[in-house]
This record gives C-alpha cells, sequence and structure tokens, in this order.
C-alpha cells in the first residue's frame, strides 16, 4: 500500500513563482523516502503541502487512502513533522516533555506511559533522566524531539534535515533512530537531506527534483542506472594542486567533463581502459605529481550533480 501518492502537484505563489510544477511521485508504506534537491527545488513547499500548512495550486494527494485536501483535519491525525529547529522545552525534564506532548495529542494516560517508556528504551534515552535538557548535546536533544512527535505513533513522520549540524558520531546514531523508526514502528519516514551519503545509507527510495519537477525516482542501486558510465577519479594531495590539474587538462580535452570534489578530479569514462591509460601516461609525461588514479563506480552525489546539472561545482 502506498502512504504518499502525488499526481501531476502544481503551487504557485501569489507573485507568480511556481515552486512546484506538475510534480508526481509515490511513497511505500513502512519505507524510508528520501527527497533531494539543490536549493529552491522546491522541497520546503512540498512538506509544507504534506503536512497541510498550504494548499496545492493544483492537482492531488492522496495521504493513507484520503483525500488530503477534502480530509486535512484526518490527515493530521495520522503525521507527525519534526522540523529543523528542535521543538522541545528546555525547562521541563525529559519525561515533562513526554508527558506533555502526549497530552497535546490527547493520549490516553496510561497506553502514554506505556508508549513513553517503550520510546525512551528504544531511543537510548533512559541515561539521560535524571539530567537537566538544557545540558544534552544537539543530538541527544534531536533524538527526543523525534521521541516527542511519536508518542501519537504516526503512520507517517516527516524529518526535515534532521542531522544538520551533528558530527558524525551524533549522525549515525541518528541514522540508527530512523531504522528503528522504520522497523519496529512500520512508521513512513519521509525525509529531506542535505547529506547524500545519508540518503544512500538509509532510504529505501529516493528521489532528486529540480525546479519544482521529478528528475528520477528509485532505489540508491537503480538510480546508477541514470550514469551508465563509470567515473574516472585522479586524486592529489590538496585541492589547489587538483584545480591547477583541472585547469591544464581542460585545455587538452582529453577528458570532456570533469568535477573537482575535495582533492579530486572525477571525470565520465566510456572506454574504461583507454581514458585510464590515456590519462596516465599524459599524467607522467606533464611530470604532474597525484597520489591515485583509478576508475570507480558512480556514487549518489555523481548522480545527483549529473542530474542538476551541477557538475562543475
Amino acid at each position: 500500500m502506498s502512504a504518499i501518492v502525488i499526481d501531476k502537484l502544481v503551487k504557485e505563489y501569489k507573485n507568480g513563482f511556481r515552486a512546484l510544477d506538475g510534480l508526481s511521485l509515490k511513497v511505500n508504506s513502512s519505507e524510508i523516502f528520501s527527497l533531494l534537491g539543490p536549493n529552491g527545488a522546491g522541497k520546503s513547499s512540498l512538506i509544507n503541502i504534506l503536512t497541510t500548512l498550504y494548499k496545492p495550486t493544483s492537482g492531488n494527494v492522496t495521504m493513507l487512502g484520503k483525500d488530503l485536501c477534502k480530509d486535512p483535519g484526518w490527515v493530521r491525525t495520522q503525521i507527525a513533522c519534526v522540523a529543523q529547529n528542535v521543538s522541545i522545552d528546555e525547562h521541563l525534564s525529559l519525561m515533562e516533555n513526554m508527558i506533555f506532548q502526549s497530552r497535546l495529542y490527547k493520549v490516553d494516560s496510561d497506553i502514554a506511559k506505556k508508549r513513553i517508556n517503550t520510546l525512551i528504551d528504544s531511543f537510548g534515552l533512559s541515561q539521560y533522566l535524571k539530567y537537566p535538557v538544557a545540558s544534552y548535546s544537539g543530538g541527544v536533544k534531536r533524538r527526543l524531539d523525534i521521541a516527542m512527535n511519536m508518542i501519537s505513533m504516526p503512520k507517517v513522520l516527516f524529518l526535515d534535515e534532521p542531522t544538520v549540524g551533528m558530527d558524525i558520531t551524533s549522525r549515525r546514531a541518528m541514522w540508527e533512530v530512523m531504522q528503528k523508526i522504520r522497523d519496529d514502528f512500520k512508521t513512513t519516514i519521509f525525509l529531506t537531506t542535505h547529506y547524500l551519503e545519508e540518503a544512500d545509507e538509509l532510504s529505501d527510495t529516493i528521489c532528486i527534483m529540480k525546479e519544482g519537477c521529478e528528475l528520477a525516482q528509485g532505489t540508491p542501486r537503480s538510480l546508477r542506472q541514470y550514469t551508465k558510465q563509470n567515473i574516472l577519479r585522479i586524486g592529489f594531495s590538496d585541492i589547489e594542486k587538483a584545480k591547477n590539474c583541472a585547469a591544464i587538462i581542460a585545455k587538452t580535452h582529453i577528458l570532456p567533463s570533469m568535477t573537482i570534489r575535495e582533492c579530486s578530479i572525477f571525470a565520465d569514462t566510456e572506454d574504461n581502459q583507454r581514458t585510464f591509460q590515456n590519462v596516465n601516461k599524459w599524467l607522467l609525461e606533464k611530470d604532474i605529481y597525484f597520489k591515485s588514479i583509478e576508475i570507480v563506480q558512480p556514487s549518489l552525489e555523481d548522480i545527483f550533480l549529473k542530474l542538476t546539472g551541477s557538475e562543475g561545482r
């Protein structure tokens, strides 16, 4: 069963700007669905429509089998949304925050107690019960925020960049929380993120959009078909060496298109062996120092940059 079905959705604002332009996509039940796109792609407008804050200009949205525009009140009882800004009250204890949230959702007190205990254990919050909320790290506050929004046991949970600003350890802990929500509670997670490795690691389905339209949708594995070619990677000791080499290569036309990321040059290649040999020979003849050269399969980042037309960044 589909949790969300979007058909030819349009959102046009009063100033004439069209944030969503005939967008269509489908989110399956009990999956982690990641929405990717550059700034201005229309992600925020879509989230605001799906959480009933905005009304669409045209098109249809079905949420858990109900028409979103006809039954927005019912939809609100089935969803929860965790925004980028943490919504916990630092003047209350962890338990008081959870109880307060249960009352907002009008959850029966006996049921709420059982759910709170389950959520505290599932999200690894037990060890923080005796400490003031204001002393929690950003990652723990985010876990508490999500736990609070799970009090109502929503069918669909919207997470808007939940790991932004976290260190890698906190981010991976949050990944485990999201996987628990999907696997243990059978909740559908609609995730927006700018961390492509996060989407690649977590997602059952990924949708890449730009300028209000869907560019591609599928599993992380299936999306790799959008770059039929493998990638030639040339590694350098620092980014300046990579930029200088790319400038020289651009004049020779031995590589049709290049991307510089971190300390490496990435380029599409149709004939892996020949391109590898030619470029390796050229680098040695020009006495250009490089750390490594290899043929790699395209990553989700390669696919994202190619589809959104951002390869030159």
